[in-house]
Order: C-alpha cells, then sequence, then structure tokens
C-alpha cells in the first residue's frame, strides 16, 4: 500500500466536517478529486474506508484505524514544517555554546536570559569547554559558538570580538604583597598559586606571566567556584589571578587588593567563535550584542 500524507489528511477532514463536499472545501480541492482520492485508496488498501450507507458518511473500521494514524502522525508533520519555516526565518535554530573560559559562566548567564527572551524558539545548551576541544568540536558542528580568549588561524570559523579584560592579581589585604603597586613572575615563587582547575595553557596567569619567565609558585591549589578562591584568599591561604570582571567587588573589600600583572598590566581578548555562515544569523547576532552589553555593565559597576 502506498500510503501518502495527503491520503491522511483527507480522511481526517472528512471525519472532522462530517462528508466529502464540506472536506473538499477545507482541502481546497474539487469533491471529485477527493472521491477519485478515497476510491484510489480503497483500491489500494482492498477494503472500504466508509460506510457509504450511512447519512452523513462515516469511517469504517479500516478507516478508523487510519484516522488514529493521521492524529499521530499530521501533529508531528506540521510541527516539523514549523520549524523549518522558523530556521528559514532566522526565528529559531540551535545555540550550542563552549566556554573555553573558566570564569566565563558567571558573566554569561545573565546574557542568556535576557536572549531566552528574545530568541524563545532558539535551543541554548552550555557545555563546559574545558573537557574536550571546543574549536574542532565547533567545526564538526557539534557546537555553535565557542567562548574563547585565544583566537587560532582555523578556516570556516570567525573570531568575533567581545571585549577586553585585564588579568589581576588577589590577595588578602595583609599579604607582604600588598603593599606592592604591581605584582611579577618572581613574586609568585614563593607563594601557593589558587587556581581554576584547568590546563596551565588556559590560565592567563602562565600563558601570560609564569610559563614566558619560567617561574614556578611554590605550590597550585585548584578550586572550582569563584566564591571559593576568594574565601581562600581572604583568609591568606594563597593568592590568586583572576579577570578583573570576575573581582569588581573585591576592590569594595578591605579582606582584599587587586594589583596589576606587570608594571603595565596585561590586557587580554575575549571572542566568540563561530562558523563563518553562522555569524550573521540574526541571534547570533543578538547573542553577542548582548554579550557585549553586559560586559560593559560588569565593567562599569
Amino acid at each position: 500500500m502506498h500510503l501518502e500524507l495527503r491520503h491522511l489528511r483527507s480522511i481526517k477532514a472528512i471525519h472532522d466536517n462530517g462528508g466529502l463536499a464540506r472536506a473538499a472545501d477545507a482541502l481546497n480541492i474539487t469533491q471529485s478529486a477527493l472521491s477519485h482520492q478515497i476510491k484510489g485508496l480503497e483500491e489500494q488498501t482492498g477494503v472500504e474506508l466508509f460506510v457509504r450507507r450511512s447519512k452523513p458518511m462515516r469511517l469504517s473500521a479500516a478507516g478508523q484505524r487510519l484516522l488514529r494514524l493521521a492524529e499521530r502522525v499530521l501533529p508531528e508533520v506540521e510541527a516539523a514544517q514549523a520549524e523549518f519555516a522558523g530556521l528559514r526565518a532566522g526565528r529559531s535554530g540551535r545555540l550550542h555554546i563552549a566556554i573555553e573560559c573558566h570564569a566565563c559562566f558567571e558573566w554569561l548567564f545573565p546574557v542568556l536570559e535576557g536572549f531566552r527572551k528574545l530568541w524563545p524558539d532558539v535551543d541554548v545548551d552550555i557545555r563546559p569547554g574545558l573537557a574536550f576541544d571546543a574549536l574542532p568540536a565547533l567545526a564538526k558542528e557539534d557546537v555553535d559558538l565557542v567562548v574563547s580568549s585565544d583566537p587560532e588561524e582555523l578556516p570556516g570559523v570567525t573570531f568575533t570580538p567581545l571585549f577586553e579584560y585585564s588579568p589581576v592579581f588577589v590577595a588578602a589585604s595583609a599579604h607582604p604583597l600588598a603593599a606592592r603597586p604591581f605584582v611579577e613572575a618572581e613574586d609568585f615563587r614563593g607563594e601557593t598559586l589558587i587556581t581554576y582547575p584547568v590546563e596551565r595553557s588556559r590560565l592567563d596567569v602562565f600563558s601570560q606571566l609564569l610559563s614566558r619567565a619560567r617561574v614556578e609558585p611554590a605550590a597550585i591549589r585548584q578550586v572550582e567556584l569563584t566564591a571559593v578562591i576568594l574565601l581562600l584568599v581572604a583568609s591568606n591561604r594563597g593568592v590568586s589571578v583572576l579577570p578583573d570582571w570576575v573581582v569588581r567587588e573585591v576592590k569594595y573589600s578591605s579582606d582584599y587588593v587587586t594589583r596589576p600583572l606587570t608594571a603595565n598590566g596585561i590586557t587580554r581578548s575575549l571572542y566568540a567563535a563561530t562558523r563563518a555562515e553562522d555569524a550573521e544569523k540574526p541571534y547570533m547576532v543578538d547573542l553577542i550584542r548582548l554579550a557585549r552589553s553586559e560586559a560593559e555593565r560588569m565593567q562599569a559597576a
């Protein structure tokens, strides 16, 4: 039996409208064409689908079976068609985000809250890009956007600048280095450095300072949460280096001090990496706009 969607639609239309004439009007076809279609379907199945002796026409047992099938299948087909129409119009889509910046979760969540209200039909998910190679995953379409501070020359990938930030030294106000106007690589030799649990190459303090100077701290303590890092620092259990926007409230606390790294400070940039063909999608443009606005708000706080 060669069953088509038009057959299911016709069966349901006749049932819903109580007859061929009204069903034909609803389907925008002639009554003759609809009658011919049903006759052809009955010839295929070898059974009658309607009890024609009744007024109005009613479905036979076989027709009822096709009606149940139509009631299951047609809504799913219509939902898929609506989804595809939304994709074509740019109203819906998928936005799976990988984050190579551990501290960025605190910045990104307010961004996604605003994005959700603007684009409720976009499927958003976050994958911590620290557990896998995020940029290759972007090229393979496993994710759609990567938040990274390390742009690369990759074919088909666009790096859009989001904002600049400065990694800063954070210590307890009673720490001996608190009296310095800035800290340098050598100052870390005798210190316990408290970091996020990620590879050294992804930590600014190593990639921008310590590895270049070939300096090793006395000890390294890895902590998952920013709040716990700050708690340990305030207790003088070690020192840390965090983005300036993460510690924007610390500067108002008497428990901590923040100092630049080196006399001139260090400036880094955060980027949104996307596939080139996705960069101009309306919802992608809006996400980047919201990300920049949130960064400006935090840095002004």
